[in-house]
């Protein structure tokens, strides 16, 4: 039994000098760290050897261990003693391990790797020196490493070493952990130089080592950055090659790193708050006063979300793995959100290192959870816990002390509808900016690697061309637009003619036809297409666009290729395709067909059907809104071999096609957005005709014809479809969802038709009214059912597009309208009373007579709104948005007004009797001698009061009703 200590002084030393006399390289081309050698000689490994020639040597430790064992082996006449070859070969080992981290943690290397001078070294460590090892304890080393005695000894050096560099001891934890773990591979390596008789006495230990290593974490997570994370072996969905359009490039090389605006509390952008999303997010990891808080990012679709949370992820892997060890969940790939968020996480990573009971609470690892399409759960929270739920388990998880981890989440801003009031209150969000013109031109510039610099010359120039329509050069600060408008100009797709007179809608749709097109014919030639699928080019456009309604309804990017086939059954010439296809093909000919496009196989399906996906979401509701077209098309059609005017779709078909297309959920904004500029471009569409025949049903719906309908009941016979597709709706889900997508689509109708003058007289939606008969509780009623299954299904659904609604007279007494974009809605004489108006905006809003009885209207947006002679009584009003509403002569008796900004507002006539406005904003406010000012409060404190109203108040030039007058109803 020897001292380690005692081994070291007998051969390193003579081997260094050795060395250096001769100017040999230990191991050629292999510096070490200035950490590690500092670390080394700090052991007293190297403690009697200058360091600045040992530099110059090119110093590796394996090189060092393997010299100095056949060293060894020469001058000895003895035995082979493996406590002493452990003693000597293990700690140059874990050296070399920790070399090996550091060369790779850029944290670690900012941290370590300061200016390291030879006087400067005085760090000496004595206590594994001293450490005796027998052959018990060597065979333990080479067993399990991390856990022997030597290696828990090597661990605690290194702890020290670390803490007096400023690391705090939990990263230290995280640190040797990873290193001893790591240090076999060195082992291993010393042990392949040994001699046969040598390796033959080692070998047990060695197999029996890499029996223990299989099965440990460290295995496992090393698999899971190496198949999961690295972009050489990832999924290739977007980062491996963009299949598209055929594209063999990796995303690694086109890809550039975006900026983003951190947002407050309500959404709304801080000043002068634009970030480099990537680098504020690492900063915010090397904080530990902010891992506490769980990172939002948010942006709307093809904005780079996805393709930032994999180079992220990757980008941590290689910089800062194991201080950070990254985990990537697309939200839509969990099955199902159990009470326990740890029981959630472990089901979705799905590794053997998740399966440990310790997994999330081990001092030797510390995850960054980076979960994907927070937008996808809108689908899943209503057969799980919510969409809000499962954000508040994640913020209540990362605000425990207990918790070690940080959670980054992703998502469309579109998700948090609804539920602003209810996020956790340790969330701060960030939303991804446009692409600027740096960041545009360093995308141009690997453009041009992979394309020529000519081609990506004349692109930008067709980019910054005068008669380039501005909304292209808008669409070209999206990532994924800027990537496909780049690859048609590159093949002469693309032309500034193409978008003449569009909107941003239609333009975007310009390019999405245009990139289906250019797959279905350019990329795949019509004679491939049809050798690989026994299609033509039109066959296939109408599968994809029925793929695109399946994905949609199935709330993922996914679907399985038997539900399309079974919806392609019930067209007539779909199903046609498939059986004269089925006869020339023995695999299935949907499947073939699927294959030549950008659809590729979905991971997140058991099912042994397959299933489809498509690289992009966007593209899915592309799709999805063209299927809802052609059926709208169709819905207006009138049969012209009937002598009476017929459609040819009649009503109680119409119902079922209703029922069939928008049962499955809320239209997405961006589906309505494209449905209407689809429309807008068709020639004559039959907009009455349409509005006519979808008014005819949604008042037939509100009278629950369709759910008490026998023997034939339609939203039944739908759900009983959606199951044998997994989509689990209930009865009344089904029934709740197509009136309001129904609605969506009147609203928008109506909306669209207000802005043409050969349509504006004609189609007017009014939710309360049918004909002559005015049911001013008809929407109260439609909102209460809504919201019998959830209680947030109504807002969740119909918010974004409730802006301009006549609501003239409606009963909305008690309702819960939070966050509801109510822009330029008549509310004329509505009833209000006691209504959630919080963080509502009713920006231009006619509120002229409307009962606003202590409503709570905080935060919300009243700017510009008329609330002329509105009953405001008592209503809660602090921090709203007032500015340059009409307050004429409204009734705001008792109501609190703290910190609202009522800038230009006019007060004229109104009653702020027993008002509060503490810290108010009264800067050019207007009033007269019928304002009622008596025994307003805080008026001291508010914020720019007009000299002249602080003089008249202090006068009696406009005499104040008597204090004992009793408040108006």
């Amino acid at each position: 039994m020897a001292k380690i200590q005692q081994i070291w002084q007998r051969w390193i030393p003579g081997l260094l000098e050795k060395t250096v006399k001769r100017g040999e390289t230990v191991e050629s081309g292999a510096e070490v760290t200035k950490a590690a050698l500092e670390f080394a000689i700090a052991l007293g490994v190297l403690a009697s050897v200058p360091s600045a020639p040992i530099v110059a040597a090119g110093l590796a430790f394996v090189g060092i261990g393997r010299k100095g064992l056949t060293l060894l082996h020469e001058r000895t006449n003895q035995k082979f003693e493996m406590e002493e070859w452990v003693a000597f070969a293990c700690p140059l080992a874990y050296i070399n391990s920790f070399n090996a981290l550091v060369e790779r943690n850029v944290w670690l290397q900012e941290k370590l790797n300061a200016e390291l001078k030879e006087q400067e070294v005085k760090l000496q460590f004595h206590q594994l020196g001293q450490l005796e090892l027998d052959n018990s304890k060597a065979e333990e080393a080479l067993k399990q490493f991390p856990n022997s005695t030597l290696g828990q000894a090597l661990n605690q050096e290194l702890s020290s070493y670390l803490e007096t560099k400023g690391i705090r001891p939990e990263i230290a934890s995280l640190v040797t952990g990873c290193v001893a773990w790591d240090t076999y591979n060195y082992i291993k390596q010393l042990f392949s130089y040994e001699s046969e008789d040598v390796r033959q006495i080692l070998s047990l230990m060695i197999i029996a080592a890499q029996e223990v290593r299989a099965n440990e974490k460290y295995a496992s997570i090393k698999l899971y950055l190496k198949e999961q994370i690295s972009p050489s072996y990832s999924d290739p969905l977007l980062m491996e090659r963009w299949k598209v359009i055929g594209e063999e490039f990796k995303i690694t090389e086109i890809y550039v790193p975006l900026k983003a605006q951190l947002l407050d509390n309500n959404g709304k952008p801080k000043e002068k708050s634009s970030v480099d999303l990537e680098n504020w997010v690492t900063e915010q990891l090397n904080k530990p006063e902010t891992n506490r808080q769980v990172i939002f990012i948010q942006a709307g679709p093809g904005r780079g979300k996805s393709v930032s949370c994999k180079m992220f992820a990757e980008r941590v892997r290689k910089e800062l793995h194991p201080i950070w060890t990254p985990i990537l969940i697309r939200l839509r790939d969990i099955d199902t959100f159990e009470p326990n968020i740890e029981n959630t996480l472990r089901a979705a990573v799905r590794e053997n290192f998740a399966n440990r009971d310790d997994w999330l609470s081990d001092r030797n690892t510390r995850y960054l959870f980076i979960l994907d399409g927070f937008d996808e759960l809108r689908f899943e929270g209503r057969t799980a816990k919510g969409i809000e739920d499962f954000l508040g388990q994640v913020g209540n998880y990362q605000a425990q002390r207990v918790c070690r981890h940080q959670f980054i989440v992703t998502g469309r801003e579109s998700a948090l509808h609804g539920i602003e009031n209810r996020l956790p209150a340790n969330l701060v969000r960030l939303e991804i900016a446009l692409i600027d013109d740096q960041i545009q031109m360093q995308w141009l510039s690997k453009w041009g690697r992979l394309v020529g610099q000519d081609k990506a010359l004349e692109f930008q120039k067709f980019l910054e061309a005068d008669n380039c329509p501005e909304r292209v050069k808008e669409l070209a600060r999206e990532p994924l637009l800027l990537y496909l408008l780049g690859a048609m100009h590159r093949d002469n797709e693309l032309n500034i003619k193409m978008f003449e007179g569009a909107n941003d809608a239609q333009a975007k749709i310009i390019i999405y036809q245009k990139t289906l097109n250019w797959v279905l014919t350019k990329q795949r030639p019509e004679k491939l297409n049809l050798e690989l699928t026994e299609f033509d080019t039109e066959d296939l456009r109408l599968i994809l666009i029925e793929a695109g309604l399946c994905v949609t309804q199935s709330g993922r990017e996914w679907t399985s290729i038997k539900a399309i086939e079974e919806r392609l059954k019930n067209d007539k010439t779909a199903k046609e395709l498939l059986e004269s296809a089925q006869k020339n093909l023995n695999e299935s000919p949907l499947r073939n067909a699927l294959a030549a496009f950008y659809l590729r196989p979905a991971k997140a399906s058991s099912s042994t059907e397959g299933a489809v996906e498509f690289i992009h979401k966007s593209f899915g509701e592309f799709l999805c809104a063209q299927k809802i077209k052609e059926s709208l098309k169709q819905w207006t059609k009138i049969d012209s071999e009937s002598r009476r005017e017929r459609y040819v779709i009649d009503d109680d078909k119409l119902a079922e096609e209703i029922y069939d297309l928008f049962g499955y959920g809320g239209l997405t904004q961006e589906i309505v957005e494209y449905l209407i500029a689809l429309l807008d471009s068709e020639e004559k569409f039959q907009y009455l005709k349409l509005f006519e025949r979808l008014e005819n049903f949604y008042f037939d719906w509100c009278q629950g014809k369709f759910i008490n309908g026998f023997p034939k009941n339609l939203p039944l016979n739908q759900m009983q479809k959606f199951q044998t597709e997994k989509i689990l709706l209930d009865l009344r889900e089904v029934d709740i969802f197509t009136g309001l997508n129904v609605m969506i689509l009147l609203l928008e109708l109506h909306r669209y038709a207000q802005a043409k003058d050969e349509l504006k007289d004609n189609i007017i939606f009014y939710p309360c009214s049918s004909d002559e008969n005015f049911e001013p509780k008809k929407l109260f009623h439609i909102l209460t059912y809504s919201n019998s299954v959830n209680s947030d299904t109504f807002l969740n659904t119909i918010s974004p597009f409730l802006s301009t609604i006549n609501l003239e007279r409606a009963f909305l007494e008690r309702t819960s309208l939070s966050q509801a974009n109510l822009e330029g809605s008549n509310l004329e004489n509505a009833d209000l009373e006691s209504a959630d108006l919080r963080g509502a905006s009713l920006k231009a809003a006619k509120l002229y007579k409307a009962n606003l009885y202590k409503p709570n209207l905080s935060a919300a947006n009243l700017e510009s709104s008329n609330l002329e002679s509105a009953n405001s009584c008592q209503a809660e009003l602090s921090f709203a948005d007032i500015k340059q509403a009409n307050l004429k002569g409204a009734n705001l008796l008792m109501a609190s007004l703290q910190m609202a900004d009522l800038s230009g507002a006019n007060l004229s006539g109104a009653n702020l009797r027993d008002a509060d406005l503490f810290r108010a904003e009264l800067n050019n406010i207007t009033w007269d001698k019928n304002t009622n000012w008596n025994n307003v409060q805080g008026l001291d404190e508010a914020l720019n009061v007009p000299k002249s109203l602080l003089s008249q108040l202090s006068s009696t030039a406009y005499p104040l009703p008597p204090k004992d007058t009793p408040p108006s109803p």
